[in-house]
Formats: structure tokens, sequence, C-alpha cells
């Protein structure tokens, strides 16, 4: 589940009464409606193309899924792809979605959003658009292999911000593009963008095969910094935009170390909350369906598969914990090993991201390569300024 730094942040800034726990109805499910795409993005998961794939599911099995996700407690239904704007009955499914009360937000690299069409977008009422940006024009061209697509996504934030509709960059940080991480925060000044998210890059698909150039640890606690400090001087502001991070769910044990170092006396209470929110929830709280009906513990597990909606509603599929790699991701704590079995904010993480460790390893356990804590701030050495490590009572 994303890390919402913004909400964390202003609870910081103006605590409040923590209240009773309140799990989610259902799973957030992300659903790539269509692998077909305009693009081929360095890190796709997909491994996208642009021409049509076979046996990608039909329009009335699409809402069949939907009506069961619905009953089941599914509150939030994000459309992907490939690129979800090619698929030939989007805006049909989309309105669907809606008519049925979820939460829907379109994920889209914003290309294919234009004059011609948005105002079709905008009559959606999409809850939220996510446009994804890899950096500055030259950058982000290059690593979406098309001269331009910076221009036109860029044009799409725009139409989008014009017309109404709640409008985020999605950013997937490597070593490649790092350095560019403080353009695009002026650039949410600049085009006064709603929402910024900032992923992790994770080893799968596309991205598993680049993965040598992922962020090194402190290239990835640098941008960290820059984003706290953007997001607290907004909170400062009174600007209200979101910043939310995702498939590194270390982030979160970053947070309470700088809060320590500033505001040490919020650190327990901040604790309390992040153990509520239990980091990475793959298998949890996030579910993925593909183009074809299969359904993953997430996005990044299309080499899982847990079931088909052809074959089984999503929420019988859901709920079977036959599957050994569904029953440990449900599991908590999950059964870890390494420095992250070990690790004094196992509660607050949940063991960050196993796609990684499967990657990297073959072991779906074993200690996410990915956590950019050294040692001390995971509780496994002595720390100078320590941060209260105790597991917090659910």
């Amino acid at each position: 589940m994303m890390f919402r730094l913004s909400n964390y942040l202003r609870e910081v800034a103006n605590p409040t009464p923590l209240g009773p726990r309140r799990d989610p109805p259902g799973p957030v499910v992300i659903w790539n409606l269509i692998r077909r795409c305009n693009l081929t993005c360095k890190h796709c998961y997909s491994v996208s193309a642009d021409r049509d794939f076979p046996n990608e599911l039909a329009l009335d099995e699409v809402l069949t899924t939907m009506s069961d996700l619905r009953r089941y407690g599914v509150p939030v239904l994000i459309l992907s792809g490939g690129e979800p704007l090619l698929h030939p009955h989007i805006f049909e499914i989309s309105r669907a979605a809606k008519a049925l009360g979820f939460y829907v937000g379109l994920s889209t690299n914003g290309t294919p959003i234009d004059e011609t069409n948005i105002d079709a977008v905008a009559d959606v009422g999409y809850d939220y658009v996510g446009i994804s940006i890899d950096g500055m024009r030259e950058t982000h061209d290059r690593f979406r292999r098309m001269v331009g697509a910076f221009d036109r996504s860029l044009r799409a934030v725009r139409l989008c911000h014009g017309a109404g509709i709640k409008v985020g960059l999605r950013f997937t940080l490597t070593e490649d593009n790092a350095a560019e991480l403080p353009d695009l925060l002026r650039l949410l000044d600049d085009e006064d963008v709603d929402k910024f998210y900032l992923s992790h890059l994770n080893y799968a698909g596309r991205g598993n095969r680049n993965r040598r150039s992922d962020a090194r640890h402190a290239v990835t606690r640098e941008a960290m910094d820059q984003l706290i400090d953007a997001c607290w001087t907004d909170i400062a502001t009174g600007r209200a935009r979101d910043y939310v991070t995702g498939n590194n769910d270390a982030d979160a044990v970053y947070l309470l170390h700088w809060v320590a170092r500033r505001f040490p006396e919020r650190v327990a209470a901040l604790r309390e909350r992040l153990v509520r929110w239990g980091g990475n929830a793959s298998g949890l709280w996030i579910a993925n369906i593909d183009n074809e009906g299969r359904v993953h513990p997430d996005t990044f597990w299309w080499h899982h598969t847990l079931g088909n909606v052809r074959d089984r509603p999503f929420s019988e599929i859901w709920e079977d914990r036959s599957d050994a790699v569904l029953d440990g991701l449900k599991r908590r704590p999950r059964p870890v090993k390494g420095r992250c079995g070990a690790c004094a904010y196992l509660d607050v993480c949940g063991g960050n991201t196993r796609v990684r460790a499967f990657q990297t390893t073959g072991d779906l356990w074993a200690e996410d390569p990915g956590c950019y804590l050294d040692d001390r701030e995971i509780g496994l050495a002595p720390s100078e300024a320590p941060v209260p490590a105790t597991a917090v009572a659910r």
C-alpha cells in the first residue's frame, strides 16, 4: 500500500487523537485492463508493446468481475495498462465503476490525452488521474523511448487541471533520473499539481532487467530528504498537496528518524500510527488483476498467479489461503529472514517489498535488498539518537 507521507507529516504538525483501529473493507485493486501501450518504457513491469495482445478480458467479463469486487468490499479501483486509454471500452468501464461506487483512479502515461478527448475524460468523473513523468524533457523522452513524450504528458497534466480533475505526477526513482527530482518538485509548483507519487524501482518485468540502474541507497536517502522537505514546506505554507511513496516501506522508518531529530516528543504517537498502517500490503490490502483475468498479490507479481476471474470470482481467490505465497503475505508478522526478520521496525514496514527479495535471492522471505537504512537505524546496532523501537499493541 502506498505510504501517504503528507498524512503523517500533517499529524506531526497538528496532532489529532488516534481513534479506534479500522481496517479497509477490502483490498485496493489495480487492474491492468490492457497490455497494449504506445510507449516501451525502460521500467515497465508489464513489458507492454504497441500491439494487440490475445486472450484479454471481454467487456462483459470486466463488468461481471467489477460487480463481484464491489460486493466483496473493494473500495478503490485503479485502471491501468499498458495504456488504459487505448482500451476500446475504457470510458464505459470507467463509468460503470463510478456507478458501482468505487473510488476510481486512472493510471496513464498521459500522451493520449489531448483537446479532442479531455471532455470525455472529465465526464467520467475520475477521482484521480496519475500521469507518469520520469524526469525533465530529455530524460523523460529517453526513458519513454519517444521524442515529444514529455510535452504530451505535460499537456495532459494541464488539460486535466483545467478540467477540474485531481491530477498527479508519478515518478519512478532510479540513479539515471534522481538528479532531476528537484526540477520535478519545482514543476509541481509551476503547474499547481495536486499530488506527487515517488515510486522506488521494483524488480519486475522490464524494471527487473534494468535493476542495475536502481538508485543506490545514498541516492534514495537524498531523494527522501528532498521529498520530506518539500512536503513539510507545503504544510507550513498551507498548500494542500499530497506526497506519497511506493515500493519501499522503509520510507516509514526513515520518516520516524526524521521526526525524532526534529520533534522527538511526537515520535511515539507517530510510531503508533505507522504500526496501524503496517507497511507492505501486497496480498493483503493490495491486489492486481491482469489483462487476461489472472489475479496476483500486486502489480509486480505477474510471475505468480493466484487464480483467474474467468474460473473463480475474485472474492473466492482472495480468500483462498491454500496458496502458500498468499498465506505468507497475509500473515502478521510475515516469516521474513535476515535483517528484515531481526529489524526492530518489522511491525512498521511489514518486511518491505518481497519481490525484490525473491528476484535477487530466489527466496521470497529473504531480507529486502532495497532497504536503505543502516543497522543502527533498524535497531541492530547501538544508535546515538534512539527512536522508540518497542512494538505497539494493535
